[in-house]
């Protein structure tokens, strides 16, 4: 069955050690979305990394507020991260169109309605839309939570079947990961609460963590989209997540009907 799917893709996972841009992994993951394409999918695509584009290409030697610093390095960031996106998506003949957003879109209005236009006109034109929040503009009470909760507000306008959310872990677990007792929690049942498990903690290069993925997937649950939280880092992590589920660990929010 063909589906829409909304691919959310973490700046952890996007970024090296380091700090830098790991193209090696976004060519795998732009691989992935070709093919999901060429299964008939449509896709959107909700990307980190423009933040850690601008600082591997921009050395400031003065000291910059943490507002300067998402202004600057986003803006030269988001350039480079869309030139690179085009170039890799055009190896497979495919078009990308880049939307930037921010949060007082989804309210509803003449804002929202442009926005969903927007983004519908470009799937109907096999047109692959690439998602992220305009950080040049949006700081402080005008920002998303993450690009967690704006992947969750893009599939609940487009409608999606699916929001895919890859981290740099398996999924949610009944401990620390790093516990050797901790186990996956492959399958959530709507109405169930996982906040005992959840940690507060932030990622190491973006704004989210697991309580904001497990907030997202929980909203969506509800408004009956199917959400999976797995492992950008594992190799073909998207293919096997619908060629063979049962093989691949994740946690997947079953929908409400």
């Amino acid at each position: 069955m063909n589906q829409r799917i909304v691919v959310k893709v973490g700046s952890n996972v996007l970024t090296r050690k380091d700090g830098k841009l790991d193209v090696t992994r976004m060519s795998a993951l732009v691989d992935q979305i070709a093919w999901l394409r060429r299964q008939g999918h449509e896709v959107i695509l909700v990307s980190s990394g423009a933040m850690a584009c601008g600082r591997g290409e921009l050395h400031v030697d003065h000291s910059l507020d943490s507002v300067e610093q998402r202004q600057l390095y986003s803006a030269v960031g988001q350039v480079k991260l869309v030139g690179l996106y085009y170039d890799l998506f055009r190896e497979f003949g495919i078009h990308i169109g880049q939307v930037l957003t921010m949060k007082e879109n989804f309210e509803p209005g003449e804002q929202y309605q442009n926005q969903r236009a927007c983004m519908t006109v470009m799937l109907e034109n096999d047109v692959l839309p690439i998602v992220n929040e305009n950080d040049t503009v949006s700081v402080t009470e005008l920002m998303f939570t993450d690009n967690d909760e704006l992947s969750g507000l893009i599939a609940q306008m487009m409608e999606a079947d699916m929001l895919i959310l890859l981290s740099n872990i398996d999924g949610i677990f009944t401990t620390h990961p790093d516990n050797p007792d901790a186990e996956l929690i492959r399958l959530v049942e709507p109405g169930r609460d996982l906040s005992e498990y959840i940690q507060p903690e932030k990622s190491a290069f973006g704004r989210g963590g697991m309580h904001s993925k497990y907030t997202t997937a929980s909203k969506i649950q509800k408004a009956g989209i199917r959400v999976i939280i797995a492992n950008g880092e594992r190799e073909n992590i998207l293919v096997d997540l619908l060629e063979e589920p049962e093989n691949v660990p994740h946690t997947d929010f079953i929908p409400c009907n």
